[in-house]
């Protein structure tokens, strides 16, 4: 079953291959600006731990369990 990290994952993977049709149709104005926003999003979930699509994702669906507690 999806869970919210891995659907998270994957509207990234929709995101940046949103900019790449959107380079390709030659709207790089457009493309870098999606692209800049996904790295400020990316950044300031490095350094504090705070992702408001996360939380918001965890609201809808269940959160992923860790590998490691699974095997104990």
């Amino acid at each position: 079953m999806l869970c919210a990290e891995r659907i998270q994952r994957i509207i990234q993977a929709f995101i940046l291959g949103l900019v790449l049709g959107l380079a390709g149709l030659k709207m790089f104005k457009v493309a870098f600006l999606v692209m800049l926003a996904m790295m400020i999003m990316l950044f300031i979930a490095g350094m504090t731990g705070f992702c408001p699509g996360l939380i918001l994702l965890r609201k809808i669906f269940p959160p992923c369990e860790c590998e490691e507690t699974k095997e104990k």
